[in-house]
């Protein structure tokens, strides 16, 4: 047998040793390479959403505080009961389903996955957050809905069907129109915009609110054409500037990650609607009444925030002057109109949400920058596509609310008894007074002992 020399041998290991490292090199490289495909969530993106979400949340209380200060003593209980268990209704509805209808792979009108979050990603798709995370975010925006329609049906609504209305349209009326937009539905194939909620949010809940209050009808003592009061404007106000807070992390949240020129336009354009929207409902109020009406003012800056909604991250600063001021004035003459309607709406929720939720999805057609918008070279394109997202929503929310609402009066009652109705819900239903030391200790409302919360049908009087 030949013997092998020495450097033949070396030569050997060499060419084996290259293949061993080549091969191990390859092979961390694949781990690599299969370790950056998979999503990793981004901290600094994740504590943005989740403060942003924190902020949305609380501007349910911002809703009670202003829906709280314009309805009477006698139903302030009621009103931040129902403002405080819409949200409870809500989780649970979106939990179950909500969340999967809206967000869930389907088709282009529903999702079908997810349903009790089961399947969840750890990081969801698309974003630098965990799936937790946007459930939360979305979960807040979904509560705000039904509140919106609280407002609307104030001071007559009984307090179980309140209950039941948060549940389905969390279940079922707003993750529809939420997955035709948000949730890569046949309107976002379409090219809608709507940012951060004019539509999704504050129209939807608007409409559901509209349908309520016209199968409910008056309160029993509104004269229209005569204001009833709200019994604390400080509370109002409070609502008011919490809201107008809980805005910047509606809007700004709505990106879904810490850009920060981004968040800063989004910031920026938020804050600036609000602004003229107060200035010019307040202005309003004063030409017409010789009175600087404080509640004209919170009305206008919050249609103001509806209007910029959809369009805060596509309109510049100086164009969210303009679409606040706009939205001023429809707030202001918005309740007058609803006056000449004989609509019956306590604290003007449909002028602020419905009116300037439509104009806020209008405005994105003529405002948008990037050659979208009519004023930037974008033709009319933009502007009908937005035309067809609002006729969607009208459709869908309009009929599927008026049936609802039609089915909880014919079977649990949707309207508080007269007697009820006229001495205060607070304690006949809550067994509690806002203001005891003005009322009898709170034991003696001038309510009869013997009142019974039976369901009253809202089409007899």
């Amino acid at each position: 047998m030949k013997e092998i020399k020495p450097g033949t041998i070396r030569s050997i290991r060499r060419v084996v040793n290259f293949v061993v490292v080549l091969g191990l090199m390859l092979a961390f490289s694949k781990s690599a390479l299969a370790q950056e495909a998979e999503a990793v969530a981004n901290p600094v993106d994740t504590v943005w959403v989740l403060l942003s979400a924190a902020l949305v949340f609380f501007m349910q209380a911002g809703f009670g505080f202003l829906e709280a200060g314009l309805v009477r003593s006698k139903n302030v209980v009621n009103i931040m009961a129902e403002n405080f268990m819409d949200t409870t209704m809500s989780t649970i509805a979106f939990v179950i389903a909500g969340f999967a209808i809206m967000f869930g792979s389907g088709n282009n009108l529903f999702g079908t996955e997810w349903f009790f979050l089961r399947g969840l990603p750890e990081v969801y798709p698309g974003l630098t957050i965990p799936g937790l995370a946007f459930f939360f975010f979305q979960f807040a925006f979904c509560a705000a809905a039904g509140t919106i329609a609280s407002g609307l049906m104030a001071e007559r609504t009984d307090f179980k069907a309140d209950l039941v209305y948060s549940f389905f349209v969390a279940l079922i009326i707003y993750p529809i129109f939420g997955k035709w937009v948000w949730g890569g539905g046949w309107l976002a194939q379409m090219g809608y915009l709507d940012f951060a909620g004019s539509s999704v949010v504050h129209l939807v809940g608007a409409y559901v609110g509209l349908a309520g209050t016209i199968i409910l009808g008056k309160r029993r003592d509104k004269v229209f054409g005569q204001n009833i009061r709200g019994h604390n404007i400080p509370l109002a106000a409070l609502g008011t500037f919490v809201l107008w807070l809980g805005w910047f992390g509606f809007n700004g949240g709505s990106q879904l990650a810490a850009d920060p020129t981004p968040i800063s336009l989004i910031i920026v354009t938020t804050d600036f609607a609000a602004t003229t929207g107060a200035m010019v409902a307040m202005f309003l109020g004063y030409f017409y009444s010789r009175k600087w009406d404080v509640s004209m003012a919170f009305n206008g800056a919050l249609g103001g925030l509806v209007a910029i909604t959809a369009g805060t991250a596509f309109v510049t600063p100086m164009s969210a002057l303009v679409i606040g001021a706009i939205a001023g004035a429809i707030a202001y003459y918005g309740i007058l109109l609803m006056e000449k309607l004989k609509i019956d709406d306590p604290v003007g929720a449909f002028p602020v949400h419905g009116l300037n939720g439509m104009f806020g999805i209008l405005a994105v057609g003529i405002w948008a920058t990037d050659g979208r918008g009519l004023l930037s070279g974008g033709g009319f394109t933009q502007l009908g596509i937005q035309a067809v997202g609002l006729l969607a929503c009208t459709l869908w929310v309009l009929p599927v609310a008026f049936v609802m609402f039609k089915l909880i009066d014919k079977t649990i009652g949707l309207r508080v008894s007269p007697t009820v109705e006229d001495e205060g819900i607070d304690l006949a239903y809550h067994g509690v007074g806002s203001y005891p030391e003005f009322a009898g200790n709170g034991t003696d409302f001038g309510l009869a002992a013997d009142v019974v919360m039976q369901p009253y049908s809202a089409g007899t009087d």
